[in-house]
């Protein structure tokens, strides 16, 4: 593996720690309480972590696999948890979802982005650094 692909794969790997330890963050520290589709998203992210870390420590992009599928996975539930959140004939959906409404907004920067847009845009960095590599590999 080359440099350039080496440093990208650090970058996803750097990606999911920083999503895992924000995630950890709100609920440890700032004391919220995950709702259902927070704890999927976390399912999904927090194993990103050892996946593209072995793969960095392997120097090899085919034990990072499984993280292209989870990120992408991700993608469609963090989606579908923030359209919960923010659009109005969806936020019943939210109501239903267990302990912790899913369609509650702990954290709102900017007026748009709130935890799941976060994991969302983590999620998405994560997937098109992973299909970069693989596309730069298919042109040597």
């Amino acid at each position: 593996m080359d440099k350039k692909k080496e440093t990208l794969l650090f970058i996803a790997w750097a990606q999911s720690l920083v999503a895992m330890l924000g995630s950890l963050f709100y609920s440890e520290v700032q004391g919220y309480v995950p709702c259902e589709l927070c704890w999927y998203q976390r399912i999904l992210m927090y194993p990103l972590v050892l996946i593209y870390g072995y793969a960095i420590y392997k120097k090899d992009i085919r034990y990072a696999f499984p993280g292209l599928i989870m990120s992408g996975i991700g993608i469609g539930v963090s989606t579908y948890h923030y359209l919960i959140q923010q659009v109005p004939s969806m936020a019943s959906a939210g109501n239903a979802c267990g302990l912790v409404p899913c369609n509650g907004i702990y954290v709102e920067f900017l007026g748009f982005i709130t935890i799941p847009f976060q994991a969302l845009i983590a999620f998405i960095v994560i997937f098109v650094i992973h299909l970069v590599i693989i596309v730069q590999q298919r042109r040597v």
